[in-house]
C-alpha cells in the first residue's frame, strides 16, 4: 500500500532503491487504496484525520511542504482549504506524481500547488525553504529516521513547523511474529520504530517542542470497518476494477494488520516540533 499502510509513498531515505525497483505504488495500487480511503487519499482517515494533524497550524500565505505525497488528495485539499502561498508535494515514485499533477491542473490549483518527484536521498531543495513541512504516513519508508530529521530540519526556516502522522510500533526490539506477518503480507519499504526514537532523532535533529500523541485506538476501529467493507460491498466493484486476487491479498494483509492493532505494537501517531 501507499501514504503507510498506508497510503503516501516512500519519502527520501527510502530503504529502497526507488530508481531501479518498480513502483510500490503503481495504478493498481492508487485505484486499490483510493477506493477504500477516497480519491487522491492512499492513507486512512481522509479529511478529517488530515485537519486534526493541523489544527494548530496557520498556513495562510506560507509555503508549504508535503513529505511524501501520493497521488495528491491532500496536497490539494491543503491547498484549497488552508489557503497556503504555495505548497509543493514531494515524493519519489513518478506513477503518484503524474497523477497528483494532472488532478492539480484539473481543478485549477496548479498556481498553488505543484509536484515534485526526487530520487530517495537528501531533499531537493534548498536549507530554509519551508515555513511548514507535513506528512502523511509517509515516514513510515524512511529507515534512517535520523537522516530523514536531519533533513527535514535543514528545509525549515527558523522557528518552521513541523506536523505528521506515521505508522509507528510500541518498540523498538525485535518485531513480534504477529508484526513479522503483518509485515511481510504489506511487502512495503517499511522502516518502522517507536515514538520514543522519532522524538529523539528530531531532538537531536534541533527540533523543539516535540510531542508525539498515539492514535491506536482510533484505526484500530477504523481498520477494522475498513476490513468488514472489504469484505463486504466494497468486495465486487473494488475486484471488477483491479481484480479478485489483489483484493483477496489486501484482506489478507488488514486481518494481520488488524491484530498487531490489537495487541498496541502498531501505533498510527501524530507527530509535530518546531525549529528552534
Amino acid at each position: 500500500m501507499t501514504d503507510g499502510n498506508p497510503g503516501s509513498t516512500a519519502t527520501a531515505h527510502s530503504a529502497q532503491p526507488q530508481d531501479e525497483a518498480a513502483p510500490e505504488y503503481d495504478d493498481t495500487a492508487i485505484r486499490f487504496l483510493e477506493a477504500l480511503w477516497g480519491e487522491g487519499f492512499l492513507s486512512p482517515g481522509g479529511p478529517d484525520e488530515v485537519r486534526r494533524v493541523v489544527a494548530d497550524l496557520d498556513f495562510s500565505g506560507k509555503r508549504v511542504l508535503d513529505l511524501g505525497c501520493g497521488s495528491g488528495g491532500i496536497t490539494l485539499f491543503l491547498a484549497r482549504e488552508y489557503q497556503p502561498g504555495e505548497i509543493v508535494g514531494f515524493d519519489v515514485e513518478q506513477p503518484v506524481v503524474d497523477l497528483a499533477t494532472k488532478r492539480a491542473e484539473e481543478q485549477g490549483l496548479a498556481d498553488r500547488a505543484r509536484f515534485v518527484r526526487g530520487a530517495p536521498g537528501p531533499l531537493p531543495f534548498p536549507a530554509e525553504s519551508f515555513d511548514i513541512v507535513f506528512s502523511k504516513d509517509a515516514l513510515v519508508h524512511v529507515a534512517d529516521k535520523e537522516a530523514l530529521f536531519a533533513d527535514i530540519h535543514r528545509v525549515l526556516k527558523p522557528a518552521g513547523l513541523f506536523a505528521a502522522s506515521d505508522w509507528l510500533t510500541s518498540h523498538d526490539a525485535e518485531p513480534s511474529e504477529a508484526m513479522k506477518v503483518y509485515l511481510e503480507a504489506e511487502g512495503l519499504s517499511f522502516g518502522m520504530a517507536s515514538a520514543a526514537r522519532y522524538e529523539s532523532a528530531m531532538k537531536r535533529a534541533g527540533f523543539v517542542d516535540v510531542r508525539t500523541v498515539n492514535r491506536n485506538a482510533w484505526y484500530r476501529d477504523v481498520a477494522r470497518a475498513e476490513l468488514e467493507r472489504l469484505k463486504g460491498p466494497l468486495y465486487k466493484p473494488v475486484a471488477e476494477a483491479v481484480g479478485s486476487d489483489y483484493v483477496d491479498k489486501n484482506i489478507r494483509t488488514w486481518s494481520a494488520m488488524q491484530a498487531v492493532l490489537d495487541s498496541g505494537e502498531h501505533c498510527p501517531t501524530h507527530i509535530f516540533g518546531m525549529k528552534s
